[in-house]
């Protein structure tokens, strides 16, 4: 009934309240109860529970007097801390203030009597935004300090909550100064700490003035020495400090030189002492002093009596101020006025040297449309030399080609008789004529700057096998072996201009070796193809080696005999416009090795068609029916007598027409066709082999014998599938290509 928890005083209203509730129990029990016994029986019952309380009431009250001291003890150490408390708020510095929930519960007397006016209104209750009030509202409170916004505000909480800003620093009369410190104790305490900070501010201020007046010395003493005149005005226009160079310059009086002096009095000063009138002078000051104060500064020149001459500029400051720079640029005035005249004088020397300049371009100009129409008359001398060239290589090599076809007849024919020897010599001499016509041609094409090369990629070892093919019997002939090493390499070059170099080198290596051999192949090189061409001839000495590649130029004088000494000259012409170095190592007795340096290429995936195979034929088991097209009646004839020499059947034409006629009258497609490729009028071997073709459902094989360079009709060969032999034809490659082609078609 009696909880120990409770305070003594509870616990003893209590057991009062039990007592006398029992003694209340047992005088009802007695009025009511007749028998003594049970009246005894019940004051024993009850004095024994009487005992127990009294006893426990005892020990309530023994436990109250203990706790009572214990009270005073804790009441007397609260009063000890407290009076400890003010103790060490009094001897603090500064003055300290807690509030609890926004309200002051203590502070100590610095801070009550920080603010005079404020010391009766710093009690405790006090509401902090009430207290920043009051400090705003204060008369001794000259300057307040803080930062309003952005995350460097500062605020404390009052008791309902609101945020108050609060100055950090605070300004009293007599200039003395606080800082204003807010600390959080506890989320419901909040201490503020002002400190006095007086000396602080006195000796920043003592410093900061300090360095201004150093400042303003070397300011000072940098105006002094410098060469221009300087001057700075404050915002309103008064005059702050200046060099004495600045007086100098404008011939100031001492009057104007003073601090203070107001801007629009020296340039009234100023101003006077110009040859303008007193309208123009108010005029100018108005305008000056106006595009100054508005920000957009002053610039002017300025002449003196004595002819000297100032440049004077105003520019703004950031404080809205300006300075006054004034310049002495007399000598530079004077130096430009001087440049000025000279520019002018040379300007009339240059207009001179222009009309002469002028005059002689016009006379540069005749002699330069003179020397075009020279030029235009060399080029259509070249012009017309390289296509009569051109057109006469056609009638050259017509009866060229005949008579070759016709030496051959006759070479078989005179086999073993008295005139096999003059036979052999003409034929030797018509393949001099033949190869110093090539040459001249090649000359010519080399030098018309209208040719364009023909450079595609193909395999270089088909170039070599011609070689071999047609210059193994000259070698032989000279008794000099002759060994082509076989290449599957590809290049990329004119294939037509490097056969003729290959060719020349050959021939060149032939004419001028006695004995031993001839060798020709190619070296790798890095990216490059290196083909030589060795021999064991008379070699050539170092002072001959760069001449021979001049034209009409021999290794030996002696040996005038061989060609007239174009080939070499061909050479160095045609791999210098394909871009291939041709190098040379000789020595006299040594022989001699050409070299010709090209680029290498990626073979193509598939085999390149079109090359005849080397098979051992008979020379007259020819069984064909060979229809030849040829509008020369001597080359028709000659070429006839030789494919019926060789065992072939011949039908002969000068046109398509006749061809056809030709066809139509056997009734059936021939084996192959042999067509010049420049017939009558429009007429050409083209328009044969297609119309051949049409007439009898055949495909059949045909080869273009033409005077004109392969590379013309290498488009025209590839859609109407035919071959292309150049004039004079080479029998050693006619034959092979007759019958290869002709087995290729019955295969197919």
């Amino acid at each position: 009934m009696i909880d120990p928890s409770e305070p003594l005083e509870d616990q003893v209203r209590r057991q009062e309240k039990i007592i006398a509730a029992l003694m209340k129990r047992a005088s009802r029990e007695h009025d009511v109860g007749d028998s003594a016994y049970s009246l005894f029986q019940s004051a024993i019952a009850l004095q024994g529970e009487v005992w127990e309380k009294t006893r426990d009431l005892e020990q309530a009250l023994d436990t109250l007097g203990r706790a009572s001291n214990q009270l005073k003890i804790a009441e007397y150490a609260r009063e000890q801390t407290e009076r400890n408390l003010a103790d060490a708020l009094d001897s603090m510095e500064g003055g300290f203030a807690l509030f609890t929930e926004g309200t002051l519960e203590i502070c100590n007397d610095q801070f009550r009597v920080m603010i005079p006016d404020m010391a009766g209104k710093v009690i405790a209750g006090l509401d902090i935004s009430d207290y920043f009030k009051a400090l705003r509202l204060s008369k001794h409170v000259v300057s307040r300090a803080t930062t309003e916004n952005g995350a460097n505000r500062r605020s404390v909480r009052s008791r309902n909550g609101v945020e108050t800003p609060y100055p950090s620093v605070v300004g009293l009369r007599g200039d003395r100064w606080f800082q204003i410190t807010h600390k959080t104790a506890s989320s419901s305490k909040t201490v503020l700490l002002s400190t006095e900070i007086t000396s602080i501010v006195r000796q920043n201020r003592r410093e900061k003035n300090r360095l201004i007046d150093e400042q303003t010395l070397f300011l000072q003493a940098a105006f002094d020495h410098m060469t221009q005149g300087v001057c700075t005005f404050s915002p309103e226009g008064a005059l702050l400090i200046h060099n004495d160079r600045f007086q100098e310059l404008l011939r100031l009086p001492v009057s104007l030189v003073r601090k203070g002096t107001a801007f629009g009095q020296i340039l009234e000063f100023l101003l006077r002492h110009r040859t303008l009138d007193s309208g123009q002078r108010e005029d100018a000051l108005a305008r000056w002093i106006s595009e100054v104060h508005a920000g957009q500064g002053m610039e002017t020149k300025f002449r003196h009596d004595d002819g000297d001459i100032l440049d004077i500029r105003v520019h703004g400051l950031p404080d809205k101020g300006f300075i006054m720079n004034v310049m002495d640029i007399t000598a530079e005035t004077q130096t430009t006025e001087l440049l000025e005249q000279r520019v002018r004088e040379r300007t009339q020397e240059l207009t001179l040297a222009n009309d002469r300049l002028r005059k002689q371009n016009e006379e540069q100009a005749l002699i330069d449309e003179e020397l075009r129409l020279a030029k235009e008359r060399a080029e259509e001398a070249v012009s017309s030399k390289t296509k009569f060239f051109a057109a006469a290589s056609h009638d050259l090599l017509q009866p060229i080609n005949a008579a070759k076809l016709l030496i051959s007849t006759m070479s078989d024919s005179a086999a073993k008789t008295p005139l096999a020897a003059t036979v052999n010599r003409l034929e030797r001499s018509f393949n001099s004529i033949e190869s110093l016509l090539h040459a001249l041609l090649d000359i010519s094409r080399l030098e018309s700057t209208g040719t364009e090369m023909s450079v595609s990629s193909f395999c270089i070892g088909e170039l070599l096998t011609s070689v071999r093919e047609d210059y193994t019997q000259l070698a032989e002939e000279k008794d000099i072996r002759l060994d082509i090493v076989p290449s599957s390499a590809w290049v990329s070059s004119d294939q037509r201009y490097l056969l003729r170099s290959i060719q020349n080198l050959v021939v060149n290596a032939i004419q001028y070796t006695e004995s031993g051999r001839v060798l020709a192949g190619c070296r790798r090189r890095g990216s490059n193809l290196v083909l030589e061409v060795w021999d064991t001839g008379i070699g050539i000495s170092r002072k001959d080696q760069h001449r021979i590649f001049s034209e009409f130029t021999r290794a030996s004088p002696e040996r005038s005999g061989f060609g007239m000494g174009l080939g070499l000259s061909i050479v160095d012409r045609a791999c210098r416009r394909l871009g291939h170095p041709v190098s040379l190592r000789s020595a006299p007795g040594r022989g001699s090795v050409f070299s010709i340096t090209l680029p290498v290429v990626s073979a193509p995936a598939e085999e390149h068609r079109g090359k005849p195979e080397t098979v051992p034929v008979r020379a007259d088991d020819m069984d064909l029916i060979v229809l030849i097209v040829e509008n020369n009646p001597d080359v028709l004839y000659a070429t006839a007598r030789k494919i019926e020499s060789w065992g072939g059947s011949v039908l002969t034409a000068a046109s398509t027409e006749e061809a056809i006629g030709q066809v139509r009258d056997i009734g059936m497609a021939p084996d192959i066709i042999l067509a010049d490729y420049q017939l009558d009028g429009d007429d050409t071997g083209i328009r044969t082999i297609v119309a051949v073709r049409d007439e009898t459902k055949t495909h059949v094989p045909a080869i273009m014998i033409t005077a004109s360079p392969e590379e013309q009709l290498a488009e025209d060969s590839r859609r109407h599938d035919f071959t292309v032999l150049t004039k004079p034809v080479k029998l050693s490659r006619l034959r092979p290509l007759v019958d290869w082609k002709t087995r290729r078609s019955a295969a197919m």
